[in-house]
């Protein structure tokens, strides 16, 4: 039975999250990351790895904690709320998960314990320029060499990777769509380059350039061209995370404006005393509510195996994203011109909620995959 009430051992989570993340990573330092090179606080990562908070999703039997996707949530709302900048998405979610579910006995055993204790940092290289988010975007050459591979091309919105002790390359071996395999490359190694990116959300993102770099056929991760199915059914767990994430942002951002709207007087009285003010709370609070309730389905339907799962991450993402970039342009409209400027926080959230929402599937590519399961008839 669906049971949306979180539990005791969830709740504890939920605090010791939000304490950490207040202690080492206030908005003061979240500013002061931004354009970043490396682009997180070590304290707070440092922090988060003492608690097994990296390792989280990670097996137990690798060092991870082996919880499920409803403590990530907890996990990415608190993470969200405290615009935390780490690398905990794309070291510990994707490629910890990608280790998890596609490596071999002895790829899991020598990279996952470094993951789950967050001792290592390491970030995915998928996106490339003019490519989309299916698997005719992957276009970066794996060309046989030798007893491995040499890679060849450019990846985009790499983030962390000057952090990075390992990048896992999403390239082509073949000539079908999902001729798709994962490589580990180490960033150190002869022709690989890397030029900071700038976004919208001021996070660190790069774009790397493999120009021949020689992989070894240890360095591939699962069987031939099998990369992007482990891809796909680990992105459908991560979109949930980010929907989580974004509920967590989107719920600190309407809490500052409530607060502006009760103190902040015109004519004699607060803002939050306007009618038309009011109903633009009232219609936040609404959807806030509704999205993370979607996202918290999400998360259980996907523990309990449910053949709803994949649509239902999907809609997680697409709803919980879509509100929280609301949220924040609605509370833009109650701060009015200052709250564009860099001296007011809410301004942080609103240019994150639009760089979530363009992340890790966009609205059309969500949009895509829900109409497919509806006129399917069936899951994803």
């Amino acid at each position: 039975m669906l049971d949306l009430e979180f539990t005791e051992e969830q709740e504890m989570l939920r605090d010791t999250v939000r304490g950490v993340c207040s202690t080492y990573s206030p908005l003061e330092v979240v500013r002061a990351l931004e354009d970043d090179p490396v682009g997180y606080p070590p304290e707070l990562w440092k922090q988060l790895g003492q608690l097994d908070v990296v390792g989280l999703l990670l097996p137990e039997a690798h060092g991870g904690a082996g919880m499920s996707l409803l403590e990530g949530v907890v996990l990415y709302e608190e993470l969200g709320r405290a615009l935390a900048p780490v690398p905990h998405f794309v070291s510990a979610v994707l490629c910890g998960r990608l280790l998890a579910a596609a490596g071999s006995a002895e790829q899991q055993a020598r990279w996952l314990p470094a993951l789950a204790s967050g001792e290592e940092v390491w970030t995915v290289a998928w996106l490339e320029p003019d490519g989309g988010y299916g698997p005719r975007g992957v276009a970066m050459e794996a060309e046989a060499s030798g007893g491995g591979f040499r890679l060849r091309g450019t990846k985009r919105h790499v983030a962390f990777a000057s952090s990075a002790a390992r990048l896992l390359v999403l390239a082509r071996t073949g000539e079908d769509a999902e001729d798709v395999d994962l490589f580990v490359v180490d960033p150190a190694a002869a022709g690989v380059r890397m030029d900071q990116q700038h976004s919208i959300a001021s996070d660190t993102q790069y774009e790397v350039t493999l120009d021949g770099v020689e992989v070894g056929a240890g360095d591939r991760v699962g069987p031939a061209r099998s990369g992007w199915g482990a891809w796909e059914s680990v992105m459908y767990e991560a979109v949930v995370l980010a929907a989580a994430q974004a509920i967590g942002g989107a719920r600190q951002a309407l809490d500052i404006t409530v607060q502006y709207a009760k103190d902040r007087q015109q004519f004699d009285k607060p803002l939050g005393a306007f009618q038309a003010i009011a109903h633009y709370l009232a219609d936040a609070v609404t959807a806030v509510d509704g999205g993370a309730s979607l996202v918290h389905e999400a998360a259980w339907a996907h523990g309990a195996g449910r053949p709803e799962a994949r649509r239902l991450a999907a809609m997680a993402k697409l709803f919980a994203c879509q509100t929280y970039r609301d949220v924040t342009a609605m509370a833009q409209q109650v701060f009015g011109g200052i709250g564009f400027t860099v001296e007011f926080d809410i301004q942080l959230y609103f240019r994150r909620a639009k760089a979530l929402q363009l992340s890790w599937w966009d609205d059309r590519t969500l949009e895509e995959k829900v109409a497919a399961a509806v006129l399917e008839g069936a899951g994803l």
